[in-house]
């Protein structure tokens, strides 16, 4: 008696496979992931860090250490780095919150780039067909260091944008975390500072920080509204 062929079983065994772990099934499941993290967020609020303050039964180093994995997981879900700057400010002082934010800074960045490269970028190169999709993913894959580090000096771009468009473009892991690291401590900084003196708002060191927030912000708008146009005169 003749044994059964295995080939049709592990034929739709083989296709189910590649079709689970195809670039579409991939893409899908990021979104999944980032449709549960923004549900998540705007169910428990982490924002409420700012009048709720920390847990008292957490303090000190740890205290630190926790809040800037929190930092990260919650920029990773688009939770605005803002708030997170202010609380980190407001709850841990400038030297410490200053830690604890660009820490978290760079985990979120790193995840939110490992998530979009691992489940999206197969997917979503294919689709860069457009003008100003070509030159930005153009300029992040040749240029990348410096892009992202201007990118991050001035924050017009927000910041879950720019972390997966740069997973989708040929960009390397390395030069991404460290342009992030460095670029984004002016700014997180003059935040971490505004919070820390949120008491006192006439305070000249408040006064600073959120006079340097305001300019940089203006700075970023108007690079923007040149770029535009150049892309448009071309």
């Amino acid at each position: 008696m003749l044994a059964p062929d295995p080939r049709p079983a592990s034929g739709l065994a083989l296709r189910c496979t590649r079709a689970l772990f195809s670039p579409w099934s991939r893409l899908s499941l990021l979104v999944v992931l980032l449709a549960s993290a923004a549900a998540v967020v705007l169910l428990y609020e982490p924002q409420r860090l700012l009048s709720a303050g920390w847990p008292p039964q957490l303090s000190g180093v740890s205290a630190v250490v926790l809040f800037g994995v929190g930092y990260g997981v919650c920029t990773a879900a688009f939770v605005p780095r803002p708030i997170l700057n202010l609380a980190a400010g407001a709850l841990f002082g400038s030297q410490a919150g200053l830690f604890a934010a660009i820490g978290g800074t760079v985990l979120g960045a790193g995840i939110a780039f490992t998530l979009g490269r691992l489940l999206g970028q197969d997917a979503l190169r294919p689709l860069l067909r457009g003008r100003w999709l070509k030159a930005a993913d153009g300029q992040l894959s040749r240029h990348g260091f410096r892009s992202m580090l201007a990118i991050r000096l001035f924050p017009g771009v927000p910041f879950a944008a720019a972390n997966y468009c740069a997973a989708v473009s040929r960009m390397g892991c390395l030069p991404f975390l460290l342009a992030t690291g460095l670029g984004s401590i002016p700014n997180t900084a003059a935040y971490v500072v505004a919070g820390s003196r949120a008491g006192s708002p006439t305070s000249p060191v408040f006064l600073i920080a959120t006079g340097f927030i305001v300019v940089t912000g203006v700075a970023a708008a108007v690079v923007a509204w040149t770029k535009r146009h150049r892309l448009r005169a071309r």
